[in-house]
């Protein structure tokens, strides 16, 4: 959810261009300064997290690309994983093996490792 001043801000001067399959809004503003750079911005739903911006909205937020992203851009190709949001700091973040949340035992060492001894 967005902060008020943010609210206001969009209320005020966004113009609404789009929506993304995770619920997020996207703007830029109602009004055109000339020779500025577009201001571009986005409404999270829920808590405010980058990683839930998809890759076609992304590249227009930051001007990669000039069209407003389609129904069609949004659609994964075979190749693409789903989506995952950041996961650090939750339950379901990333632990190799050995890490203390994870039992805390590593494998052995295979003897492979040389340290390195000064002359």
């Amino acid at each position: 959810m967005a902060d008020i001043g943010t609210r206001l801000f969009t209320w005020l001067n966004g113009e609404k261009v789009g929506e993304d399959q995770f619920g997020n809004l996207y703007y830029r503003p109602k009004k055109r300064a000339d020779g500025q750079r577009e201001k571009r911005w986005v409404v999270y739903k829920g808590e405010a997290e980058a990683s839930k911006v998809p890759p076609s909205w992304h590249a227009w937020l930051h001007h990669t690309v000039v069209e407003i992203p389609s129904e069609s851009d949004a659609q994964p190709q075979s190749w693409q994983k789903e989506h995952l949001p950041n996961l650090t700091g939750t339950d379901l973040a990333y632990r190799p093996p050995g890490h203390v949340l994870k039992g805390g035992v590593r494998d052995k060492a295979t003897g492979d490792y040389q340290a390195w001894r000064p002359e």
